[in-house]
């Protein structure tokens, strides 16, 4: 799983920019809402928990080659 892209975000997205995509994903997902996905909101919980600080965002993207591809580009 790439968690940029289940949230829709890009590597270089910011803390706020990552968060605004996860609640507005959720949102749409949420199983108590609009008939939601609970397979793809457990997905966008996974994904987010990957990222959601700093300190696991560096850990997450220093263990992930396809980060180190964007940022070559």
């Amino acid at each position: 799983m790439n968690a940029y892209e289940v949230l829709n975000v890009k590597p270089d997205a910011t803390d706020d920019e990552i968060l605004a995509s996860y609640k507005q994903l959720a949102r749409k997902y949420h199983p108590d809402k609009n008939n939601g996905d609970d397979s793809k909101m457990i997905e966008l919980n996974e994904a987010y928990a990957l990222i959601d600080t700093p300190v696991k965002r560096k850990e997450y993207d220093s263990k992930n080659a396809f980060v180190a591809d964007f940022n070559m580009l």
